[in-house]
């Protein structure tokens, strides 16, 4: 599809949970796009859907019929991402799918082949890329402000319960394709990248099943390294107290290091700091469009990039499944290394 500038763009979302609902939808709105239309199963999510004035449908393919939607949001759990995408990869709908692609490497790859297939507008939602704050360390680096860089720590963590969890498909190992180290890493892993500008190109992982009771990870540790030799640790869980320091991105370099807290996560804002390698002295550093909600600021770049605004490559299916092929070697290198 095609989007000139002006442009409203009219928005179909299938699956309207906690995330479409609290998160997405007031940022394609705030980024100047409109709510369509709802698919979902639930007649609660059509119920609430509705209040917002969008038309709400039980079957998707209601949605993908309807010609005011011109672009998807997928947020359904990670098990329906792929039919979700190949059905308005038919339908020739641009698509915005949450992360992780799909449940599975093989459905990532399946679902791939669609998008390439019919030469739709693809991206995954990797809304850390989109906050203000990632932005500033990512120009940090780029202009040399902590010399070469070494490494990258980011912990991203918090409190899952299996009470939470009771009737929630990220503790389903079938419907979620794994636990802490599926939901949380694939952030990380991307945010890295686009810090970077490079990937990650060898990963292992450790993973671990020993505070919350249900039958994916709790925990997961994961190391790295890019091709240019910059080392990552990725610290992921859901048995961290919500009132611990449990977002936290640093990036050490030759001259100094940065520290971006409380920004990992859904909502916006937390601060930037550079520490000066020579006397230690730490300074605030400033983060154009702070407040800005990295949802909004992600729909906007999806909208911009339908228009042909912006980078190429601002979102890629196949820098996506790279991210799934280091998860799954992840995940098997956890496997291999296991208690027994």
């Amino acid at each position: 599809m095609a989007l000139t500038s002006g442009d409203v763009l009219g928005w179909g979302v299938i699956g309207f949970g906690w995330v479409a609902r609290d998160y997405a939808v007031p940022g394609l709105q705030a980024a100047g796009g409109r709510l369509v239309a709802v698919a979902d199963p639930n007649a609660v999510a059509r119920m609430e859907a509705g209040a917002l004035g969008a038309r709400a449908y039980a079957d998707t393919s209601q949605l993908l019929a309807d010609p005011a939607v011109q672009a998807v949001y997928v947020a359904t759990p990670n098990h329906l991402h792929r039919a979700a995408v190949e059905a308005a990869a038919a339908a020739g709908k641009a698509v915005l799918c949450e992360k992780p692609v799909a449940a599975t490497l093989a459905d990532a790859e399946a679902l791939a082949a669609a998008v390439r297939r019919t030469g739709i507008r693809y991206g995954t939602a990797f809304d850390q890329r989109h906050h203000p704050a990632h932005a500033a360390v990512r120009n940090a680096i780029a202009a040399g402000t902590i010399g070469t860089v070494t490494a990258i720590r980011i912990a991203y963590a918090c409190w899952v319960d299996a009470g939470w969890t009771r009737d929630n498909w990220r503790a389903d190992p079938a419907r979620a394709g794994g636990g802490a180290l599926m939901d949380l890493a694939p952030h990380g892993i991307d945010l890295v990248e686009y810090l970077l500008g490079e990937p990650l190109t060898e990963v292992a992982a450790l993973t671990q099943q020993r505070v919350q009771a249900y039958a994916v990870d709790d925990g997961a540790m994961l190391i790295g390294r890019t091709a240019s030799g910059v080392l990552v640790q990725l610290h992921v869980a859901y048995n961290c107290p919500e009132a611990l320091p449990r977002r936290q991105l640093e990036v050490l370099g030759t001259t100094g290091q940065l520290i971006a807290e409380r920004t990992m996560g859904q909502t916006l804002g937390g601060t930037l700091h550079r520490i000066d390698g020579r006397l230690g002295l730490r300074s605030l550093m400033p983060v154009p469009d702070a407040e800005a909600s990295p949802f909004a600021r992600q729909m906007a770049a999806f909208a911009a990039w339908l228009g042909g605004e912006g980078a190429a490559d601002a979102f890629s299916i196949e820098r996506d499944l790279h991210t799934m092929r280091l998860l799954a070697r992840a995940y098997a290198a956890a496997e291999k290394n296991a208690c027994r």
